[in-house]
């Protein structure tokens, strides 16, 4: 009985007390951007396209519905990325942790990115995806590689994290839940 007034008790909080967020999704191709939001939105991985320009999804997770917008990471949409994330609660970038080729250019496009007055103070969500891989780094080694030490001018945090098994999915969620208004 004691389930069905938890319940009974959520479903009425989120009348009354829904939050929302708005959040960008960027990351260099292929680092499961699009993976990450359809696990977010229904639990499950498919497989995926590039995704080319952008897509806005809005996602429901606990009380919180997040306004995702999911953009390219090849070369030609990266110039896009700083008008799609002026204003939101959180970026969001997604590293494929089992890349290391791609790494430094991974570096570069973030720091890049965050040097934009406009991007000044947005908290920043790094997850390294794919830590299912054998040669995944840890969430210190990205730290390390992607030099995020440097980046003093805003809150950060860094997970390592796989879409396909959904480990650590529910500490994202709690992380940007609690970034919502």
């Amino acid at each position: 009985m004691s389930g069905w007034w938890q319940s009974l008790a959520e479903w009425l909080k989120s009348l009354f007390f829904n939050k929302e967020m708005e959040l960008s999704l960027i990351g260099l191709q292929n680092a499961g951007k699009t993976s990450l939001v359809n696990v977010l939105a229904t639990g499950n991985t498919t497989d995926t396209i590039p995704t080319v320009g952008f897509n806005m999804r809005k996602v429901t997770k606990g009380g919180v519905t997040m306004r995702v917008w999911d953009l390219g990471g090849q070369t030609r949409f990266r110039s896009m990325w700083e008008r799609y994330c002026r204003g939101v609660q959180a970026i969001v970038y997604v590293v494929d942790s089992a890349d290391l080729d791609s790494l430094d250019a991974a570096k570069e496009e973030l720091h890049a990115l965050l040097s934009k007055p406009s991007l000044a103070g947005i908290p920043l969500l790094v997850l390294g995806n794919k830590n299912d891989l054998p040669e995944a780094l840890s969430a210190n080694e990205l730290i390390t590689r992607l030099d995020l030490k440097a980046i003093t001018d805003r809150e950060t945090a860094v997970y390592s994290m796989s879409c396909r098994t959904q480990a650590n999915l529910d500490v994202v969620i709690k992380w940007l839940s609690a970034r919502s208004k």
